[in-house]
């Protein structure tokens, strides 16, 4: 049986070994896929440990993304340019290809399954670390009329932008810099919501039309989505379509099958209100 395993630290919240389980049984195939506890101090030797025992390959999370985009001995452009991977696939040959799907993965979610067009909208997406840096290109593929990134600490985000800007207009800017601004599409790329917690944001940068987009998943509204309701947003939503949409990729990727992924989240969703 083919093996498969997401790995990180910590990894016991993980829903991918529920989520893979699902696609298997939808498209028929047989496999095995674990939820694995992984330090980044024993990475090197756990990816190694992974190939010898034939593994085919492996979802990596928080916080190894960025080491295994150094271990890959090859990968795709989206993971070059996030400078992460969250999809290794272990090769014949035995090369070691790394690829990133979770730009592919909010894509996904935002314009299929929301039906969100980005095409000419004012964009602003907060914060500038590991999560966004993986969806950014992506969303500038769809040429919205401008990106604006914010976060608490200027020079990460300025930075961001910089590397950015060949794709689309992009700019960074302080939490404060936010007013008077006006916003199509908000997407919420920090932790805040862990802790139950909003990004210092002013009042009236919604516009007319405008959604918002939580990177993170609760069986309730986040705090932040709350905050769209409360300011006049159209619609809210979480990120558990983009978990399972990322996924859905990675296991394309592996098994050159494509699953439903719209059935899947429907299935997850109703399984977490029922907690």
């Amino acid at each position: 049986m083919d093996q498969y395993a997401v790995i990180g630290s910590p990894i016991n919240h993980s829903l991918s070994p529920h989520i893979h389980a699902l696609f298997a049984e939808q498209t028929g195939q047989l496999l095995e896929y674990t939820a694995v506890e992984v330090k980044p101090d024993n990475f090197f030797h756990q990816i190694n440990s992974f190939a010898e025992k034939g593994y085919r390959g492996l979802n990596v999370t928080l916080p190894l993304k960025g080491l295994a985009w150094e271990m890959a001995d090859h990968c795709e452009p989206a993971a070059n340019r996030a400078k992460a991977v969250n999809t290794i696939r272990f090769e014949r040959d035995g090369r070691r290809s790394g690829f990133n799907t979770d730009g592919i993965g909010l894509l996904r979610d935002l314009t299929e399954n929301q039906n969100i067009d980005l095409q000419g909208s004012r964009l602003l997406i907060l914060g500038a670390g590991g999560a966004v840096r993986g969806v950014l290109a992506s969303l500038l593929y769809e040429k919205p009329a401008c990106v604006v990134i914010a976060n608490r600490t200027i020079e990460k985000a300025q930075r961001l932008a910089k590397q950015s800007r060949d794709l689309g207009p992009v700019q960074a800017v302080d939490y404060e810099n936010l007013k008077d601004k006006q916003f199509d599409v908000v997407i919420n790329g920090t932790s805040s919501s862990l802790s139950g917690e909003l990004p210092p944001l002013p009042d009236n940068i919604l516009s007319t039309r405008a959604v918002v987009y939580d990177m993170l998943y609760s069986a309730k509204p986040t705090p932040f989505m709350n905050w769209g309701s409360q300011q006049g947003a159209t619609a809210c939503f979480d990120g558990l379509g983009m978990l399972v949409e990322q996924a859905a990729e990675s296991y394309s990727l592996w098994r050159s099958i494509r699953p439903d992924s719209r059935a899947v989240i429907a299935a997850i969703r109703q399984q977490l209100y029922q907690q």
